[in-house]
């Protein structure tokens, strides 16, 4: 019963993304909803992207085995991006009307840091969208009792969110966006109080926390702890600034004020709710103690599922199982339509420039087909990865190769399109380097490249013109922008 409820759930939401895919009339439309949404509805689709399956399933479980110190990625990290995207980026970057991210780059620094950029922007999709695929694939395993294995749940779970974003874009993303959302906060709410009901209070949930000292977030006063949590915090918090799904997000308002505001409420609202899961994994501890700590053994992200499945009414199981999928397709559908949007605007269209505007909607649409296979077959191959380090790994190369050349190029006039190559083969090699000796394990990966990026354009774009100077020139170089 349970698990046709969830699949008639789905086929709601098809039809109603299916609905919204009738105002798509060209790509403007499918990609930034020919920038028409109203502050309301930035709000919740920022909200609803950033709440995915790491949030309901991923926190918790970290939580329940770190406290608050092992979730600064996310959601402090995430949450925090979005309010600086709305203090920092997105006014300036809204007033450019541009279609994606790296529409920026070609502009600011040619095609060469574009397509470099785009390449890295699209590989860091690969495990935040294997994520919410890999948690479709469990909710239509715990459902069935097991007789959908996780690799076929992974494939409907792909079919399901690809019946309407093929078709309808951001405009179908946005509204259900909108919709799950209000399923998603109402249904955590609901759990939270009975879940805090069987704990025997809100207060005994709190209490238990503290006596583990779960509510620590700061590292031990070690140089070592202080920098891997500082490489933890920034990794998000920085890194899914230079993202396409946020950037689509913010072209999408109708006006400066929404696409300012919306990502700085909604960054805020994510940061409030993420606490819900986190309250209901420390519930869990006092109403099945023994499940939760074999759990926490094997597989802590099972412990909410279990917590719903096996001492809740069956009334909350639907109302669980409706904010996971809520999260998950929200988070899903707007992560697997980002990606196939930069390739074809930023890399296609640059082997192929007379495309149409119907044949170039026709391209990204055959894009998204082609990339949720990819992820599905991705997602099936890392069948086991925490759901939590799928999703924090994702933004570590564009963190290290594409933030700082759109932070300088936005708010440093001297940045060069040699800034921004030092920038990214700096960060990226330095990275690389870390990640595979190990001098990683004595200092972060992501830090040591991020570093070396702003170094890399430091360099990349005053050495040209130090040396200029010195030999008496009054012009900049020819063929240097921002110089």
């Amino acid at each position: 019963m349970l698990l046709t409820l969830v699949v008639v759930y789905l086929l709601i939401t098809i039809a109603i993304g299916l609905w919204a895919a009738r105002r798509v009339k060209n790509t403007a439309d499918f990609v930034i909803t020919g920038r028409h949404l109203p502050l309301v509805m930035i709000v919740t689709t920022t909200f609803a992207t950033w709440f995915g399956s790491e949030t309901v399933l991923g926190i918790p479980a970290r939580f329940a085995e770190g406290g608050l110190n092992s979730v600064v990625e996310d959601p402090f990290g995430a949450g925090f991006c979005l309010i600086l995207v709305g203090l920092f980026f997105a006014g300036k970057l809204y007033r450019m009307t541009l279609l994606t991210i790296s529409d920026y780059y070609r502009e600011r620094y040619g095609r060469v840091v574009e397509v470099a950029c785009s390449l890295m922007i699209i590989l860091s999709y690969l495990g935040w969208v294997s994520a919410q695929v890999t948690a479709l694939g469990l909710v239509f395993n715990v459902l069935s009792g097991g007789a959908i294995g996780i690799p076929t749940g992974m494939v409907l779970g792909t079919v399901s969110i690809l019946a309407y974003t093929l078709f309808g874009g951001m405009w179908s993303v946005a509204v259900t966006d909108f919709l799950q959302m209000i399923v998603l906060v109402v249904g955590l709410v609901l759990l939270a109080v009975f879940a805090g009901q069987l704990a025997g209070g809100a207060d005994k949930v709190i209490a238990l926390a503290q006596s583990k000292e779960m509510f620590r977030f700061l590292p031990e006063p070690s140089a070592k702890d202080v920098v891997f949590f500082v490489a933890a915090g920034i990794t998000m918090m920085l890194g899914s600034i230079p993202q396409q799904d946020v950037f689509q997000r913010v072209m999408s308002a109708k006006d400066v004020k929404a696409a300012t505001r919306g990502p700085v409420i909604g960054g805020l609202c994510y940061i409030a709710f993420a606490f819900l899961p986190m309250f209901l994994v420390a519930s869990a501890m006092i109403i099945m103690p023994e499940q939760t700590a074999t759990f926490l053994k094997e597989d802590p992200q099972k412990v909410l599922p279990t917590l719903v499945l096996e001492h809740m009414p069956f009334t909350m199981q639907v109302v669980f199982f409706g904010a996971l999928l809520s999260a998950i397709m929200s988070t899903a559908s707007a992560t697997l339509l980002a990606p196939s949007v930069t390739f074809v605007e930023n890399i296609w269209r640059q082997a192929f420039p007379r495309l149409g505007d119907r044949q170039e909607l026709r391209t990204m649409r055959i894009t998204v087909l082609l990339f949720a296979v990819c992820v599905c077959a991705y997602a099936i191959s890392l069948q086991g990865t925490s759901i939590y380090e799928m999703v924090s790994g994702a933004y570590q190369v564009t963190l290290v190769g594409a933030f700082v050349p759109l932070v300088c190029g936005l708010y440093w006039k001297r940045a060069t399109t040699q800034g921004a190559v030092f920038s990214i083969v700096l960060g990226i090699l330095t990275w690389v380097l870390f990640m595979a000796t190990p001098a990683g394990e004595q200092f972060p990966a992501q830090l040591a490249g991020f570093l070396m990026a702003i170094v890399g354009i430091v360099i990349g774009s005053l050495g040209p013109q130090a040396l200029q100077n010195r030999h008496g020139a009054h012009h900049p170089i020819a063929g240097l922008p921002g110089a």
